[in-house]
Order: structure tokens, then sequence, then C-alpha cells
């Protein structure tokens, strides 16, 4: 039975001797979870264990400032962005590493997630049984600058010194943590190199958002029969749709095929998976699942001088988290969109890709 197990890790890194690993099963998943203001919500054994290591560590002092609730607003305007001021994360966090390439190699003299304290570990995450190959097993770790309550990393193997390139695998293993909360704002998201990934080691985040975002229910255009394109929110993405966990490998191995392709076109990409409504958005019938959103954008190596903000997947989603006061006080929906956009393809270029991808994951 799935429980919560404190297990020696083998043949690991040096300093997690004893690391808790969370072992769950297919039973684990909860396949709908809460509405949004959902009274009877009550977090799942996941949610439960995630936000008590997650606020334990933050006792302890081990983040690079203390969270507090974070002023929110909705930017008047028919996008509804989400402004969060968050000026401890632009004052404490590590300095992003410099990126140079879609295909840098990983840097052994760089920070990478091998260098984390212990503590900073919560627990490992390993499922057993079905459905289909397991996927690769995910340390879940602090994120020491964090965005929110309970901001996480989910890491495949340290040890194995993987480039910030998206595998079928770790996003499997993501996409199965996505479905172990009951919380409707756990997301999981991934920010490619020249996308505003900060460390060239493979890692995605897992956060929970305070409310919703339109890319929730908003319906997609169908590019194919797996595939469409969500215009709702400030970028568009490309859009694949798991109703449940006999689709997680498929779409995993999907998204990835049309992230390589992305790359080979010399794009950058963001993924972000969330709970949401079948493509044909939440009155065309059929059960909330996750929605995974891919976007392609222009890479960005290096700071830009004079922009508001780093554009990566939750400034593509709708939500800014944003380092100054005057700046989140007077910033508008057209100067952040104007700021998002200039990292995205001319419509005709978007499309040409959506027809290309569309082709792929037809064969």
């Amino acid at each position: 039975s799935a429980g919560l197990a404190a297990a020696a890790m083998a043949g690991g890194e040096p300093g997690e001797p004893n690391l808790e690993e969370f072992v769950y099963g297919e039973e684990d998943f909860v396949l709908q979870a809460a509405g949004w203001g959902d009274p009877d919500s009550v977090p799942s054994r996941f949610d439960r264990v995630l936000l008590a290591g997650w606020s334990d560590r933050m006792e302890r002092g081990l983040f690079r400032y203390r969270l507090g609730p974070l002023p929110t607003r909705v930017l008047p305007g028919p996008v509804r962005l989400v402004a969060q001021l968050n000026q401890q994360r632009s004052a404490e966090r590590r300095p992003p590493q410099p990126v140079r390439s879609l295909r840098d190699p990983f840097d052994p003299g760089a920070f990478n997630f091998t260098r984390l304290q212990p503590a900073e570990l919560l627990f490992r995450l390993r499922r057993t049984g079905g459905p289909g190959p397991p996927p690769d097993p995910l340390l879940v770790a602090i994120n020491a600058s964090p965005l929110m309550r309970g901001h996480v990393l989910l890491l495949p193997d340290p040890a194995r010194r993987l480039p910030q390139v998206l595998t079928a695998p770790a996003l499997l293993g993501a996409l199965e943590a996505a479905l172990l909360s009951a919380q409707p704002g756990f997301c999981v998201g991934f920010n490619g190199l020249g996308g505003g990934a900060s460390v060239n080691h493979l890692h995605l985040h897992g956060l929970y958002l305070g409310r919703p975002l339109p890319l929730e229910e908003a319906p997609a255009e169908p590019l194919g029969p797996c595939l469409g394109l969500l215009r709702a929110g400030p970028a568009p993405a490309f859009l694949f749709f798991v109703p449940g966990a006999a689709e997680l490998e498929p779409v995993s191995r999907a998204v990835c095929r049309a992230a390589e392709h992305v790359a080979a076109a010399g794009l950058a990409c963001n993924v972000l998976a969330t709970r949401g409504d079948p493509p044909a958005g939440p009155g065309a019938g059929g059960s909330r699942g996750l929605r995974v959103l891919l976007w392609a954008r222009r890479p960005l190596f290096g700071p830009k001088a004079g922009e508001p903000f780093t554009v990566a997947l939750c400034e593509l989603a709708g939500l800014l988290p944003l380092p100054a006061e005057p700046l989140y006080r007077d910033i508008t929906e057209v100067q952040a969109l104007s700021a998002i956009r200039q990292h995205l393809l001319p419509e005709p270029e978007l499309l040409r890709l959506g027809e290309e991808l569309a082709r792929l994951l037809e064969n």
C-alpha cells in the first residue's frame, strides 16, 4: 500500500541518506480536484506532506526570505492578468545563470541541484504499480526563493547531471504529481533554456496558485487529433489534454516530441500543466482533467535591459510576480502585454509551427 516511508537512498548523492519516500499508486490520483472556492475541499496526502514540510523549512530559516501574504491585484482589462508583488524574490534570489544557447551542456562548475543542503529536500516521489511504465522518481525540494507558499522544485535524479531539456519520464512524474494534489490551483511547469530557466540542471516547478487563470477553461482551436491552439491569456499556447491516468504517458511523450521540434526550430519553450476543462471548453461536456500548455517563443539569452519583468511560464500563463511596488501599483494590461508579446512568434509563424506539430504528432 502507498505510504510515506523513510527509505535509505540507494546509490544516490552523498548527504541524503534518509530521505523520506512518498510512495504512491494509481489509487492516490485525485482525478477530479475540488472546484475553486469549494468549502468542502480537503487537501490530499500529497498536499499535507508537501505543505507541512515546506512550512517546517520556512520556520527553520532555510529559505532566502520569509514569505508572508503577497499583495495581489487583477489588472483592469479583458485578459485579467494577475499581478503579485514579491519584492524579496528579486532582491534575494540567486542571479540566473548565463545561458548562451538552447543546447548549453550541464556545467558542473555552476550552481546545480547536487549542491542543495539535505534539509532543503522534502521527500522523493516514487510510483508503484500501474498505469504503464513508472516515471522517473522525483526529488521534491524547496525553492529557496519562492514565488508563493508551497513553491517546490521537482528534480529527476540530480546525480545524472542532465541539462535543462525536458524528458518524457521527468514530465510524466510531474504530471502525476499534479494528479496527487486535491487543490485546483496546484500546477507544474518547466522553463526551458532561453525561456527563463535560471539553472541549467533538469528541474520542474510545483506551484499552488491562489486563483483560477482564464486558460483553465477557455476553448482551444483544434489543430489535430491531440493538439489545440489556445489563445486565452497573454500568449497563445499549444494545448494537450489528459482526461485520465491512462493518457499521462502518451501525452508526456507527445509534449516532449513537440518540445524537441520547437528546439530544433531554434525556439525556446515553456510548459505548464494545470487542472482544466477539455479542449472544447466547459460547455461542451466531459470531465475536467489536466491541460498541458506548451509555449514556443523567441529565446532570450541574458537579461534584456529595460524589461519590466522576466517572461517565463508564470507570465505567459497570466500571473505576473513583480519586483517593485511602483511597478505593481502602476502597470497597465497594455504595458504588461507589450512586455510579454515581444517574445512571441508572429501569427503566420505560430500557425505554421502548429501545422508542423500536428503532422509530427499524427505519425
